[in-house]
């Protein structure tokens, strides 16, 4: 049987205990992929199409907590666009501590970059990723994207990575990121996106947030695929915030040697 841990009171905590709960794994040799997700306790991913209305501050202080740790962020081009996304702005600071103490970050205390997986190369090269950033954005897309699209990207600044012909699988994303050694992976989206990565068998974490909002309406799940992947998922804390707002970290579940 599973043992739950007990309940934390999120008002306990300090940055450095947060950055201790959400630490990577040491010595990563692949890529590990932490997806992020909040959603209302009803199960909406979305408030009017955006996840920000969702939001607390104590999920917002977790989410700088998991940018600050990260070497990349991985995002599907749907959320990019639906969320308006820059580049990430993360504590330079803390990035440079965490840096020298083995934990993430960067040498420089940069923040990470954004990866963005578009097959067709569609996005807005006027767009905030590629003009409110400090990191050129990467993106992750096809050879059968249009080439003027590729050219236009990669004219405003980004790194246009080719990860297949036609489609970018989990695969070849993981290999793209680990060429470039980028192996502490926080995915943000969207649900396609996530519903991919869950299909592959290479999710190995999910962070969720559940609001204390009963939302209705027709707002979709976090993860979406045609095809179903149950993975046992081991629950490592949980913390509860004063408003009533629930952050959990679950692991997929290792079989017993």
């Amino acid at each position: 049987m599973q043992r739950v841990p007990n309940a934390i009171q999120f008002t306990t905590l300090g940055p450095d205990e947060l950055l201790r709960l959400y630490a990577y794994p040491a010595s990563l040799e692949s890529p590990w992929i932490r997806v992020n997700f909040v959603t209302s306790i009803d199960g909406a991913a979305t408030v009017d199409g955006r996840s920000g209305a969702l939001g607390s501050p104590a999920d917002h202080a977790v989410f700088e907590i998991l940018r600050d740790l990260a070497d990349v962020v991985l995002v599907g081009a749907g959320t990019a666009r639906q969320e308006n996304y820059g580049g990430a702005h993360t504590d330079a600071h803390r990035r440079l501590r965490l840096f020298h103490h083995g934990l993430g970050g960067s040498p420089d205390g940069a923040p990470p970059p954004i990866a963005v997986v578009t097959a067709s190369a569609s996005l807005d090269p006027a767009g905030r990723l590629f003009t409110d950033t400090t990191r050129p954005p990467m993106i992750l897309t096809t050879a059968a994207a249009p080439a003027d699209r590729k050219r236009a990207l990669t004219d405003a600044g980004a790194e246009v990575i080719e990860c297949g012909e036609t489609s970018v699988a989990a695969a070849d994303i993981r290999a793209a990121l680990a060429q470039r050694g980028l192996l502490r992976v926080l995915c943000e989206g969207g649900p396609s996106l996530f519903g991919d990565l869950i299909a592959a068998g290479v999710v190995e974490e999910l962070c969720l947030t559940a609001s204390p909002l009963l939302i209705g309406g027709t707002a979709g799940r976090i993860a979406v695929s045609p095809k179903a992947l149950p993975t046992p998922m081991t629950l490592r804390h949980a913390l509860l915030d004063d408003d009533g707002t629930i952050l959990t970290r679950w692991e997929r579940a290792r079989t017993q040697g």
